[in-house]
């Protein structure tokens, strides 16, 4: 019998079991980046999270339609769009941003090995006519009104506002303010469209010209992609409040049930302080890519912490998952070996044990360091049975699943065909220089192999080697 799947809903603050709307089916809305500048690595633990999730689903057999949002009309687009192009129409300069900005979000996720196929991606500013549509609608009915140009939800006719931030309005109205230049009635409404400013970029509508307000576009983009309910919606715990609790009150306000399940991760420091350019600990993707090279010490660094907890990110933990890929990576070497005979038609009960403790670790609200530790659980009895080999053909084929659901790539490890071959016939050189004592040449060879970045290492079953992490 298939295990359950438990998931933290934060909207409930409890595990629930996950029953889809459509049985085998997972409808999932995930936000997005705002594309204003470079990505940073906490942009990555979000995007990889919801990856490792989806990848996951898929694994246990779920249709996974899976929206990531992008947020190309914003007031910090438009700041950048002022600061690297100054003295341009900035309804001109402010795609040439976040046209930019999401090209680059873009290649970060592919130099991490995220998955970019079948996610559907759509942009804020394709959807203002929708938008329109949808804002309009809630007028209809009441629960929003126009303010000189601008339109706000009106807070008192949300149900239950707060209930996802676990908050009382009276506590949320006794810290709230109208700022200056609002035209709320209520300090805790929100905008759904705001007044064009003079020189930036507007839509025309019925209200006059304007443009969006943040919230209104993850409900009008997920209802139309995913449909009025939906499974699943996730994003960082700093979006609960206000952007989630006004996505949750704007989509009933219109009359629809909006997201089943709320998964929410926690945030990353930097040396226990919070990422940020002026303390000079701003690291982008690229930055960490230069220094370590290897994006998956970055992903074993985040699966090491469970999703929904902070994370801190710091050089001395970095050097820690090099240390444990090194151990898959050179297990992954010993696995790479042709088969001298068929292999056996069943996995061992180890394998199985190992293969469970993964998944039942998975099923319980995605538990990564769980499920980490069953992999080197994996490493550690493959070791011990590595003469073994229909043990180790089956542990191969166990690894390269696994870490497939986790997006590493086991083969770059080793890596191509073409340089495996050449490492070997190095090998073989260097060996038959060894048998015939000729100690000068298998240096030579031993330091042409390391200026490749590959380790030899001398065993009593000949020479095993692995390239530098």
């Amino acid at each position: 019998m298939e295990n359950k799947i438990l998931i933290y809903n934060s909207l409930s603050r409890k595990k629930e079991e996950l029953i889809p709307l459509k049985p085998k089916e997972i409808k999932m809305y995930v936000c997005g980046p705002t594309v204003y500048d470079e990505p940073h690595i906490g942009h990555a633990r979000s995007a990889y999270i919801f990856d490792v999730i989806r990848r996951y689903l898929s694994f246990k057999n779920y249709q996974v339609k899976f929206v990531r949002n992008v947020t190309d009309v914003d007031d910090k687009i438009i700041n950048k769009a002022r600061e690297e192009y100054p003295g341009e129409d900035l309804n001109s300069s402010f795609k040439k941003v976040s046209e930019k900005y999401l090209k680059s979000y873009h290649e970060a996720l592919k130099s991490l090995g995220i998955e970019a196929s079948g996610i559907i991606e759509p942009k804020a500013s394709e959807y203002i006519p929708k938008m329109l549509t949808f804002i309009q609608g809630l007028i209809d009915k009441g629960a929003a009104y126009v303010s000189g140009g601008d339109v706000y939800f009106d807070i008192t006719k949300a149900k239950n506002y707060g209930k996802l931030s676990n908050q009382a309005i009276s506590n949320m109205e006794a810290g709230a303010r109208i700022a200056l230049g609002e035209k709320k009635n209520n300090p805790l409404d929100f905008a759904l469209w705001k007044t064009a400013k003079e020189g930036e970029p507007s839509w025309e509508s019925p209200w006059g010209r304007g443009r969006p307000g943040w919230h209104i576009e993850c409900s009008v983009m997920s209802s139309d992609i995913l449909g009025d309910e939906f499974d699943i919606h996730g994003g960082g715990i700093d979006l609960i409040f206000p952007h989630h609790e006004n996505e949750i009150a704007q989509s009933e306000g219109a009359g629809n049930k909006f997201a089943r399940y709320w998964i929410h991760h926690g945030l990353l420091t930097i040396n226990g302080q919070k990422m940020s350019k002026s303390l000079g600990n701003f690291i982008t993707v690229k930055d960490f890519l230069d220094k370590y090279k290897n994006a998956d010490l970055l992903k074993l660094l985040f699966l090491s912490t469970h999703y929904s907890h902070p994370v801190d990110y710091t050089d001395e933990k970095i050097q820690e998952a090099r240390q444990s890929l090194e151990r898959i990576s050179i297990l992954q070497g010993k696995l790479d070996k042709p088969l001298t005979k068929k292999p056996a038609s069943k996995l061992s009960r180890e394998l199985e044990d190992v293969k469970d403790k993964f998944i039942r670790a998975m099923d319980d609200d995605f538990n990564t360091p769980q499920a980490l530790a069953a992999i080197f659980d994996l490493v550690n009895i493959s070791n011990k049975n590595i003469d073994d080999m229909d043990f180790i053909y089956y542990a191969g084929l166990i690894l390269k699943e696994l870490t497939s659901i986790f997006g590493m790539d086991l083969e770059k490890l080793i890596g191509s065909k073409d340089l495996q071959a050449s490492v070997e016939v190095l090998v073989n050189q260097r060996n038959q220089a060894r048998k015939n004592k000729d100690f000068k040449r298998s240096d030579e060879i031993r330091k042409e192999l390391e200026a490749q970045g590959i380790i030899l290492e001398d065993t009593k079953d000949g020479t095993a080697w692995r390239r530098k992490l």
